[in-house]
């Protein structure tokens, strides 16, 4: 199991029945193919859909339906599409229950930048400002480490995406819970040590007794 596989199982446990969820470009996306049978949701897209499913198998694309980043996916049975100004007024109003994000960086705050890198081009922020203010839980989906260089910060060097702390960062090594206090250790994936994790994070990290084993959907 690769690294994006292991962070997608373990985030698709945060998922709750009955909720609304807008999962992000990327490796966010992944999630929905891990749900376990017995959860139904429905997943959201900036774009104007609510109700997506997993990725179509390969032939049965439809280049009509596809989430924010332009990737092929299907539409669960109930499935609706809307316009981008209903979209955002969900996002903006409250009303979604979870988004799942991509991450840059993260520090002991518990801020996410995830949107831009310096002096590099990108499209723009899209819509992840107004995700992670306005969901009820954020959750970040990232590896832990970029080329050896660590992703979980004392403070952000990229741009912020805003100024909320996020609920929960998932990384192939470790779950991370940021709290008032700081960046509280949760869970290790199997086989990974404090030790392990304190290698490739800059951040201070907080042990609240023992870490629990990450578990897998």
């Amino acid at each position: 199991m690769d690294a994006k596989e292991r962070i997608a199982r373990r985030v698709a446990l945060e998922v709750e029945e009955g909720t609304l969820v807008n999962l992000g470009i990327g490796l966010p996306s992944l999630v929905a193919n891990y749900l376990p049978a017995d959860v139904h949701v429905y997943f959201q897209a900036e774009n104007g859909v609510i109700g997506l499913g997993a990725r179509p198998p390969e032939g049965m694309e439809d280049r009509d339906l596809t989430d924010a980043g332009g990737g092929f996916v299907t539409a669960v049975p109930g499935a609706a599409s809307i316009d981008s100004a209903m979209s955002f007024g969900l996002i903006r109003g409250g009303h979604l229950d979870m988004t799942v994000l991509g991450g840059l960086q993260v520090d002991e705050r518990g801020y996410l930048a995830n949107w831009m890198v310096p002096g590099k081009m990108v499209p723009g922020m899209g819509g992840a400002m107004d995700l992670v203010q306005g969901a009820r839980k954020v959750v970040v989906a990232m590896v832990h480490a970029a080329k050896g260089s660590p992703k979980i910060v004392p403070e952000c060097t990229l741009p912020l995406t805003a100024m909320r702390r996020v609920s929960l960062i998932v990384t192939e090594m470790c779950v991370i819970e940021p709290t008032e206090a700081g960046l509280v250790l949760r869970e290790l994936a199997e086989g990974v040590s404090v030790e392990d994790v304190r290698a490739v994070t800059s951040a201070a990290l907080i042990l609240e007794g023992e870490p629990k084993v990450m578990p897998l959907a």
